[in-house]
């Protein structure tokens, strides 16, 4: 399987469980590696028959900036999911980093990171 990456989409989104997260929202990034067969679209030179990533990233950054959840985990999950409505991706991985996580420690990022696949 090939792959086409995205990194480091950025989005401004009010995630969390503390208020203050909810309130004042704060920027998420987020990795993807979309699997997919990049040969017909190559063979042709074709952007119907592969991923268009510029509207991909619109939709992820539309997922962050939209409705609030409380967990990470949930965020990449509905991310995984807008990108394998596209066909011809078969698998996605994402990651989602919360730089600015209420964490009471120094720390440089906080990640979840899932694969989900049509399979």
């Amino acid at each position: 399987m090939d792959r086409v990456a995205l990194s480091g989409l950025r989005a401004r989104g009010h995630h969390g469980v503390f208020p203050k997260e909810r309130e004042e929202g704060q920027t998420f990034l987020v990795d993807l590696v979309l699997g997919l067969d990049t040969r017909p679209a190559a063979a042709d030179d074709d952007l119907t028959r592969t991923v268009h990533y510029g509207i991909v990233a619109e939709e992820v950054v539309a997922v962050v900036e939209g409705e609030p959840v409380n967990l990470i985990e949930t965020l990449a999950e509905r991310i995984a999911q807008v990108c394998l409505k596209h066909d011809v991706v078969q698998e996605v991985e994402v990651r989602v980093h919360k730089p600015d996580a209420p964490i009471t420690v120094p720390f440089d990022d906080v990640t979840v990171t899932i694969i989900r696949s049509r399979a």
